[in-house]
């Protein structure tokens, strides 16, 4: 019998690969930072944001209230009912240690 020789086949393979050049992503973070910084400057500048003092609101401001001198009084009393209390439990502390 004769050798048969079979064909030699060749393959070649292309590939090719787009790639998008990212310009939706660049536009997106640039206003991102944009944003950021606006932010960071109004924050860090101290613009108030309004007021009636020629400066931009940075004048003094005064707060009366009126009838909150009940308030102070109770509260008052509150602090001393609270430190009494505190106190009482100090000495308590103290005499079950001495009778151990």
């Amino acid at each position: 019998m004769a050798d048969e020789q079979k064909p030699v086949v060749e393959r070649h393979t292309t590939t090719t690969t787009t790639t998008n050049g990212g310009g939706g992503l660049a536009f997106i973070v640039g206003i991102l930072v944009v944003v950021v910084a606006g932010l960071a400057y109004f924050v860090f500048s101290g613009a108030s944001g309004g007021g009636d003092s020629a400066d931009g609101g940075s004048g003094n401001v005064s707060v009366t209230v009126e009838g909150g001198g009940d308030a102070v009084e109770s509260a008052g009393d509150a602090v001393e009912s609270a430190g009494d209390a505190v106190e009482g439990a100090a000495d308590a502390v103290e005499g079950a240690a001495e009778t151990e």
